[in-house]
């Protein structure tokens, strides 16, 4: 009898040996990375299957071993990549831990809607089109900026985490949080326009590749404004032309004549709108232009993305002339 029991024992050591053993080896019974989407209520049975059929591991049996090691843990929904081999123990770790597959989007500070769409449509998870649709409907910042014809300005550039299932809606709420969160850390809410002051930032962040430059371009503006002087602001004829559908990466004459509203060479003022998305130094800018006398800048031939700010239109036109004689020589 006593070696009967010790011979159970030995197996029962021997198979949990044996079961530790299988838990950490590695397994990859897949050849292209493999998304796996757990919803919400699913089994640890049917996670087991279901990554056994993809190949994830060797046989359910031995995820579900796993759950005896890590009782207590509880598995999240959600999608999951996997690209390479992995142990049982590996996998189910990663699952407890909720280490879902996300993708990041970048947006840049000065972005506009469509370069974000065009950025968008590079996840794979929608059109550009459908992106525009939702960037286009201007409910989620009404409260804000009751003029907003778009949500144009109010995506905030940042780095954003995207599930495969995140809508285009979906995105535009988190952007437009992220600028509503910002807006406020500036404390200047109650004392600004918010749809004024995005405006003219969105044309500082287009205009302004320095950021030491930002509060000076935001005077020039400010000063044309208030002696009723047309802004003459490039960015916005382009953005203009892409309104119309008929950019074609270089501005035209046809461009600096268009009647187009937004465009600052044939209106006076501000455009309707912000032409891009600016980020935070803009919008300080915006709210708290240089006290300067200058009315006009031109960009400087030697790189450094910086201009030359002028006070008059004789100034002007002979830093422009130098511009263009330093550019001819290189």
């Amino acid at each position: 009898m006593k070696k009967i029991l010790l011979l159970f024992v030995v197996a029962v050591i021997a198979a949990i040996a044996y079961v530790g053993w299988q838990l950490r080896q590695p397994y990859k019974g897949f050849s292209d990375p493999v998304i796996v989407e757990f919803p919400h209520g699913t089994t640890t049975g049917q996670m087991a299957a279901k990554l056994s059929e993809e190949g994830v591991i060797r046989s359910p049996w031995i995820f579900l071993a796993a759950r005896v090691f890590r009782r207590g843990v509880h598995l999240q929904a959600g999608e999951y990549q996997f690209t390479h081999a992995a142990s049982p123990l590996e996998v189910y770790s990663r699952i407890a831990r909720g280490d879902i597959y996300y993708m990041e989007l970048l947006v840049p500070e000065g972005f506009n809607m469509f370069d974000i769409a065009s950025d968008v449509a590079k996840l794979g998870t929608m059109s550009p089109d459908a992106f525009l649709a939702a960037a286009r409907d201007p409910s989620l910042i009404r409260d804000l900026d009751p003029k907003a014809e778009t949500l144009e300005g109010y995506l905030f550039p940042n780095k954003y985490r995207v599930l495969r299932k995140t809508t285009a809606r979906e995105i535009c709420r988190m952007m437009t949080d992220a600028f509503r969160a910002h807006w406020k850390s500036l404390g200047a809410a109650a004392a600004a326009s918010v749809h004024d002051t995005v405006t003219l930032a969105s044309l500082v962040e287009r205009e302004a590749r320095l950021a030491q430059e930002r509060a000076l371009v935001a005077s020039v503006f400010q000063n044309r404004l208030r002696i009723g002087m047309r802004l003459d602001c490039d960015p916005t004829t382009v953005y203009a032309a892409l309104l119309d559908g008929r950019y074609t990466g270089v501005i035209h004459q046809s461009d600096l004549a268009s009647g187009n509203p937004y465009n600052t060479y044939t209106h006076a003022g501000l455009p309707p709108g912000p032409i891009a998305n600016p980020g935070i130094g803009s919008i300080q800018a915006a709210l708290s232009p240089s006290a300067t006398p200058f009315l006009y800048f031109v960009a400087k031939a030697d790189g450094s993305g910086g201009h030359t700010f002028s006070e008059s239109l004789q100034q002007h036109e002979a830093a422009v002339t130098a511009y263009r004689r330093a550019s001819a020589n290189h």
